[in-house]
């Protein structure tokens, strides 16, 4: 247990370089929104809808309305 110590909560885990930044978030929210349409024109409606779900995600990551730094640089 003394291996993953640190890694993945509290101040020394995995977001503790500052989490992703506003440009990768923005990427994320424009093929998440890609591949929503494609797969809801493909009448894949179940996963068109997740991927829809992940573009509002990224979308409100990425304004800074979830987060706690407000969609830094």
């Amino acid at each position: 247990m003394a291996a993953w110590a640190g890694w993945g909560a509290g101040p020394a885990g995995a977001g503790a370089a500052g989490g992703p930044s506003r440009w990768f978030l923005v990427a994320a929210l424009v093929a998440s929104g890609v591949v929503a349409v494609v797969l809801l024109a493909d009448g894949r409606w179940v996963e068109g809808a997740l991927a829809g779900a992940a573009s509002v995600y990224f979308g409100l990551r990425a304004s800074g309305v979830l987060g706690g730094r407000g969609g830094g640089s």
